[in-house]
């Protein structure tokens, strides 16, 4: 983690807007109709060198390809997976259950079908070496061609119980099966990324969102308390090789727009996530729903050694965050935890989870993170 005592750095959550002719490529691919090879690297080579050109001239601090190569921030496993075919109808979350005309009109993409779940068949094993390689290599070599002085990198992957909570069982008899076979999978992803000597960054919404679900929205807080918990120790095993200093979580109540009034308490849940294995956390604080969460962080403090990543600007509506409210998010976070906890400012979620699903305008999604920019820097002379 890059952390500092003298400034508050600025990050972003993974996904980044995509170049047009890179959509309409992950719209062909998805249609499991042909993509020529050579066009479909050049195409992904210059997304992710723009990307990381572009972060450079916002001014962010620890930056990654922008996930430009990925579908979606957890279906992009079925290309690097085994035992995943077919889909099946998913079901509404809780909240959206009682708006079903807006979720219906809102949920649309042209190049992922969010109205349908994978579905896993057989046994999950890792396949995906050769891609999830190509991946660092196209960011290494767009970091080596882009003229900047980044003070770090990371890169993203699906946690193993966002793609168990997301994927359809109908292999393994049991749950708790399912989710170590996932975990023990993801594990060589884990350790690919750590290898390169980058940030790692677990993408887990999962552990907020599990109580929204069908499955547990009606079940006491005790049950989803030991549901996050079974899912931190899923992900511990499949953390087991990389060193707790290289890893940074992100975790959130879902990135869409929706009512949100079912979802959980943050105090609630950070015990079980501060077991993680891990120094870095990322939680959403822009969302409507939540900014009065920072307290959570004084009641519940964070780990000693740990980095603070608070959500201070909006992915979902289109209206960019002033500067001083992004300070004003800050200092707020920065009261409530111990003065030793470093700060990196970042946006509530990404700005592409899913490929062809803009809640933002991309060339608004750009100013709010130089926003987000100007908001730490004011921050960063009130607080230091």
């Amino acid at each position: 983690m890059t952390t500092t005592e003298d400034r508050i750095r600025t990050t972003h959550i993974g996904s980044l807007p995509r170049p047009p002719a890179l959509l309409d490529l992950l719209e062909t691919r998805q249609n499991d109709e042909p993509v020529d090879e050579d066009e479909w690297n050049e195409t992904v080579a210059e997304a992710t060198r723009a990307v990381v050109e572009r972060q450079a001239e916002v001014g962010l601090d620890v930056v990654n390809n922008g996930e430009q190569s990925r579908v979606s921030f957890n279906w992009y496993v079925a290309d690097r997976l085994s035992g995943i075919d077919g889909k099946r109808e998913q079901e509404l979350w809780a909240d959206l259950q009682e708006f079903p005309e807006y979720a219906e009109e809102t949920f649309k993409t042209d190049v992922i079908d969010l109205s349908m779940q994978p579905v896993v068949d057989g046994p999950i094993e890792y396949t995906g070496r050769a891609e999830a390689e190509d991946e660092l290599e196209a960011f290494r070599d767009a970091l080596a061609t882009v003229d900047a002085d980044f003070e770090g990198t990371f890169v993203t992957s699906a946690s193993p119980s966002i793609v168990a909570t997301t994927h359809v069982n109908e292999y393994y008899d049991t749950y708790e099966e399912y989710l170590f076979a996932v975990a023990d999978a993801m594990q060589t992803e884990y350790e690919l990324v750590a290898e390169t000597g980058m940030t790692l960054q677990i993408d887990a919404p999962e552990l907020l969102t599990i109580g929204q679900t069908a499955a547990y929205a009606d079940e006491p807080l005790e049950d989803v308390k030991e549901a996050t918990r079974l899912h931190v120790e899923a992900l511990n095993e499949a953390l087991d090789n990389v060193p707790a200093e290289q890893v940074r979580l992100h975790t959130c109540w879902g990135s869409y727009e929706g009512p949100h009034h079912l979802d959980a308490d943050l105090v609630d849940l950070l015990p079980e996530i501060y077991e993680a294995d891990i120094t870095g956390l990322s939680v959403e604080q822009a969302n409507p729903r939540h900014q009065h969460e920072y307290r959570a962080f004084a009641e519940q403090p964070l780990p000693d050694g740990w980095t603070l990543m608070p959500g201070v600007v909006d992915v979902k509506t289109n209206i960019i965050d002033h500067p001083e409210t992004i300070s004003d998010r800050l200092e707020r976070v920065a009261d409530a935890v111990d003065e030793s906890t470093p700060i990196v400012a970042a946006p509530d979620c990404g700005f592409g989870t899913q490929a062809g699903l803009g809640m933002v305008h991309p060339k608004i999604a750009w100013a709010k993170l130089e926003a987000l920019v100007e908001g730490a820097e004011i921050a960063t002379e009130r607080v230091y």
